[in-house]
């Protein structure tokens, strides 16, 4: 997949250019080129038909395939306080949650509510910072990787689903609550394929 980056505190440069962030960073980098449109198209045909809208839900399971492959961890915890760690029930809870994480660095991929960007921007900021509540991971920088509007467009995303460029536009007002450096991968639309939506009218039977 083609990406566009964007960088918060200069985390685009740190992230680039400086070690050991810099071998991290080149394998997200490395993760995303594998994915390629012709694996979204098989991933996207595999999947109940009722999952069908978007191919976030495709490029999630890629995405997780390339990354647990170069050794990072899914679905990391950031406190090892068990009460950070389930609900109320005693069920694994995702709330306090990284998607990835790998010795420096955080990564969360977002294709969710355009009401869930601070959450998702501040969770790799929490899993950096020093805590009163004692951490299962210490990273000292983030990534996000989400989808660019053409992506939302070609990909048939709904229309509240948060942006790169939504992303972008939170880091200004958000510039001195988020403490760590951040990077903000936007993934380009397939060049090759998109996903057209059609609203069917149901018939009523008397």
């Amino acid at each position: 997949m083609q990406f566009q980056i964007y960088g918060h505190r200069h985390g685009d440069i740190i992230l680039g250019q400086k070690e050991p962030y810099a071998t991290l960073f080149y394998e997200i980098c490395d993760a995303l080129d594998a994915v390629t449109d012709t694996q979204i198209i098989l991933e996207y045909d595999g999947i109940e038909r009722a999952s069908k809208k978007s191919i976030s839900q495709p490029i999630n399971r890629l995405i997780k395939r390339e990354m647990v492959a170069r050794g990072w961890e899914a679905e990391s915890y950031i406190f090892a306080d068990e009460y950070y760690q389930t609900d109320e029930r005693g069920r694994a809870s995702g709330i306090w949650r990284l998607d990835f994480a790998k010795d420096k660095l955080a990564v969360e991929v977002a294709f969710n509510h355009r009401s869930d960007i601070s959450w998702n921007l501040l969770k790799p900021t929490l899993s950096s910072e020093l805590n009163h509540v004692p951490k299962a991971i210490q990273t000292e920088a983030g990534v996000i990787i989400t989808a660019t509007r053409d992506m939302k467009r070609a990909g048939g995303f709904d229309n509240a689903v948060g942006t790169f460029e939504d992303y972008v536009a939170y880091l200004k007002p958000m510039y001195h609550v988020l403490t760590v450096p951040l990077v903000i991968i936007g993934l380009e639309a397939p060049t090759s394929f998109r996903i057209a939506q059609r609203k069917v009218q149901r018939l009523r039977v008397n």
